[in-house]
């Protein structure tokens, strides 16, 4: 290992900063923090938390941000006195270890805007997650950081209630110190979506609109980039991963006034189901310097059980993007012709593929549906619509009628194209009909980004007012029109106004112009 070093945080405590890949895997397994897969990717555990932890989020509410951030359920406010309790609880609990491990670089590819982020973690293996999703590079005589995160993991939270927290595990973000304590969880995704929703708040400021989106662009045409909006299990990742286009990022994107470029120097791809048929790329990218969260191993061949879920549907790998071939290193490219919105609708009523007006672009951009499936969460027996403001509604500072508005700003300067693709049922809803086929998906992207689709004629939906191709290229005609695919018209009607009625419910929540309001659906 390279010379430790100290640090004045933690007095007498081993620093060990900026381990190579192989260091900090090499450590991991002495520390019998994770075993190697036959893949040669490192695999750890989580432990009772294998998600993120939204009603242990909170943010420090002092005078200088308060009127920034839109408090609520997401943005739960924590007192300065508290904030500082916990923060000394942490510095105490590591400052007790005889070792810990730190990673300095960057969130941003832009250099213009980047941020310098410092972590600290008591496990090695959550400091190898966070030099794979941030940028390396940093140099030690001159770093200082901009954001600092202290990982305790391990550190549960005793009479959490006087302290105003909700369980013995917490994640507390201050915006203004630029500080983030983390305790109880070892989720590692936890450590970057921490610096996603700091970017969400600082880039606004220097004039980039931060997305929670995955990008490629065109191999032969620098202009043709692309943006793919989405939540979790819509196909973010899995879609922005094209042989034919290298990928910018696969979840965090600043779009600036010269383009787009990635928050991050990694990707963190759902696992659930992978094949290397599937999704080729994200499998090769399964290999020594990755880490697998929550996978099943066989006992004595190691070798993964991708669709084995007995731990967690939320099964992840964690990855530098440059193992994905010819992704742009760095991370940066021209401005999108193209913004795709996914859904996975459950309920069976949204056409596969829709073009949006500019004012259905910010009403389906605010309100950021998919579908929560029966079976993935205890007490869910049937469909269950998930709305998300801007895709990403948990990293959220500001209100999200600032993104909506910044998205249509950008799209109207760059003449862009946006759409709604639905990843989700046709026929009926899930449990009568049947899932997309993930290759009429890649085709209506191919027609999307080649600009094929654009020039097919479209019908208007008579309840949502989407506006359906009659044709699209290697894609049957009969699977267009969503209310085709059904046995009974009238069932598929009751199902598409309940969902709409859905959806203006839900759009209640939110102030906006009337012809925005007035793009959504007939209730």
């Amino acid at each position: 290992m390279k010379t430790a070093t100290k640090t004045l945080d933690f007095p007498g405590v081993t620093i060990h900063s900026n381990l190579s890949t192989a260091e900090l895997v090499e450590t991991s397994l002495l520390r019998k923090e994770g075993v190697l897969a036959s893949n040669g990717a490192l695999c750890c555990d989580t432990g009772d938390r294998t998600g993120r932890s939204p009603n242990d989020k909170f943010v420090e509410d002092t005078p200088a941000i308060h009127d920034a951030i839109a408090w609520g359920n997401t943005n739960r406010p924590i007192t300065p006195e508290n904030f500082a309790k916990i923060e000394a609880m942490a510095t105490e609990y590591l400052g007790m270890k005889e070792e810990l491990f730190r990673f300095d670089g960057f969130a941003g590819a832009d250099e213009r805007y980047r941020l310098n982020v410092s972590v600290v973690t008591e496990e090695a293996w959550q400091c190898l997650f966070a030099s794979t999703m941030f940028i390396r590079g940093a140099d030690q005589n001159t770093f200082s950081p901009d954001w600092t995160i202290i990982n305790a993991c391990n550190l549960i939270i005793e009479d959490y209630e006087s302290l105003g927290l909700n369980s013995g595990v917490c994640v507390i973000q201050s915006m203004e110190q630029k500080k983030v304590v983390i305790c109880g969880t070892r989720y590692a995704g936890e450590i970057k979506k921490s610096i996603f929703y700091a970017m969400n708040f600082d880039m606004t400021e220097v004039d980039v609109f931060p997305m929670h989106c995955s990008a490629n662009v065109d191999r032969d045409d620098e202009t043709n980039a692309a943006l793919f909006f989405g939540l979790s299990g819509t196909g973010k990742t899995t879609l922005s991963a094209d042989p034919n286009r290298p990928l910018i990022g696969d979840d965090e994107h600043g779009w600036s006034n010269d383009g787009i470029f990635n928050f991050e120097g990694g990707c963190y791809a759902k696992c659930i189901k992978l094949s290397k048929e599937g999704e080729p790329q994200i499998w090769d990218a399964i290999k020594f310097g990755s880490v697998l969260e929550n996978i099943v191993l066989d006992e004595e061949s190691r070798i993964p059980d991708y669709d084995d879920g007995s731990k967690t549907e939320n099964t992840r790998v964690a990855y530098p993007v440059e193992y994905i071939p010819d992704a742009i290193i760095p991370s940066v490219c021209g401005h999108p012709k193209n913004v795709i919105f996914l859904t996975a609708d459950a309920f069976g009523v949204l056409p596969p593929v829709s073009k949006l007006t500019s004012e259905q672009a910010m009403y389906y951009f605010i309100n950021g549906y998919t579908s929560k499936l029966a079976g993935t969460e205890a007490g869910i027996t049937e469909p269950v619509p998930n709305f998300s403001p801007c895709f990403g509604g948990p990293f959220l500072p500001r209100p999200p009628m600032e993104y909506a508005k910044w998205l249509a700003r950008r799209v109207e300067e760059q003449d862009a194209h946006v759409w709604l693709l639905n990843t989700g049922w046709t026929g009926g809803p899930y449990g009568t009909g049947e899932r997309f086929k993930l290759e009429w998906t890649r085709a209506f992207v191919t027609a999307i980004l080649d600009g094929s689709l654009a020039k097919s004629q479209y019908v208007e939906h008579p309840i949502f007012g989407l506006h359906i191709p009659t044709t699209a290229p290697n894609v049957p005609d009969d699977v267009l029109d969503p209310c085709q695919t059904w046995d009974d018209s009238d069932a598929y009607t009751t199902m598409a106004k309940e969902l709409a009625d859905k959806f203006r419910k839900n759009d209640q929540k939110y102030s906006m112009d009337e012809a925005v309001r007035l793009a959504g659906p007939i209730a």
